[in-house]
């Protein structure tokens, strides 16, 4: 198992005051991710990040997200409060492609928590780090009737193309 890298672990205060904790997901955080996911993410919310109607999400599936090597696929996740009252408000990730160059982002932010900061502060975090591990460009995919994602990406400097395999999907790229 990778070793856990503390040194990447953020404390921010938004601007409302709350304060968050920026951090990589660790395989233990399986129950705060299944609850975030069911319970935080409406049923659209994981339609615009999945691509496709998740209901409960599976086991593999949270295996997926909260099993990774902080190499080739780093994850963050926003944290309000501690122990028993700690929940996931958000999470982001990278995946590096076959190029080992460039790398397949994503991020979810929960329901509440929109407009809040936080997706600003996790693709802080992705992209710093990507940049760190000499990652050259990010892209993602994003459904066209998603446009609050659309100009959040624009906003941090992401390109926006068609992706001629689904009239559905536009694929956003970014140089790091």
């Amino acid at each position: 198992m990778p070793a856990y890298p503390f040194q990447l672990v953020r404390e921010r205060t938004l601007l409302d005051g709350r304060k968050v904790v920026i951090r990589p997901i660790r395989a233990d955080d399986d129950l705060l991710v299944r609850d975030f996911l069911r319970s935080g993410v409406s049923g659209e919310g994981r339609y615009m990040r999945f691509h496709k109607w998740v209901g409960a999400p599976s086991d593999k599936l949270i295996h997926f997200l909260t099993d990774i090597d902080y190499d080739h696929h780093m994850a963050f996740v926003c944290v309000h409060g501690t122990g028993d009252d700690a929940e996931v408000c958000g999470e982001a990730r990278y995946v590096v492609n076959a190029d080992r160059k460039s790398c397949e982002f994503g991020v979810v932010i929960a329901d509440a928590w929109r407009k809040s900061g936080i997706a600003g502060l996790l693709m802080e975090a992705v992209i710093r780090v990507a940049r760190e591990r000499g990652l050259t460009s990010m892209e993602g995919l994003v459904l066209r009737n998603n446009p609050p994602m659309l100009r959040f990406a624009r906003a941090l400097g992401f390109e926006v193309h068609s992706a001629p395999e689904d009239p559905l999907t536009l694929r956003i790229t970014k140089a790091l």
